[in-house]
């Protein structure tokens, strides 16, 4: 007897055929470059915007930094979303 487990899986290998297929070695590091560069740019973004909360809290800006925290948080959602993109390009080019 199968589990619910094994008929979601065999429903899904049904669905999408490519989703179960291997990748390549240069996929996989194509991917991994991906994860690379967005976690720079992440990485950029979030020492720049925490320079600029660091000022908004000396100057004691709470109007500031409620809009900077907000800002790091839409920043941080645009760029996982432009990687996941990115990587499903990858994942789905032949």
């Amino acid at each position: 007897m199968k589990s619910a487990y094994d008929l979601a899986m065999e429903r899904l290998a049904k669905s999408d055929p490519d989703a179960s297929r291997p990748l390549s070695p240069e996929k996989k590091g194509r991917l991994a470059e991906i994860d690379r560069v967005y976690q720079g740019k992440l990485a950029e973004r979030e020492i720049f915007l925490k320079e600029q909360l660091d000022k908004a809290f000396a100057a004691q800006k709470a109007d500031d930094v409620e809009k900077i925290r907000q800002q790091l948080g839409s920043e941080r959602a645009r760029l996982e979303e432009e990687r996941e993109t990115e990587k499903e390009r990858v994942r789905r080019s032949k």
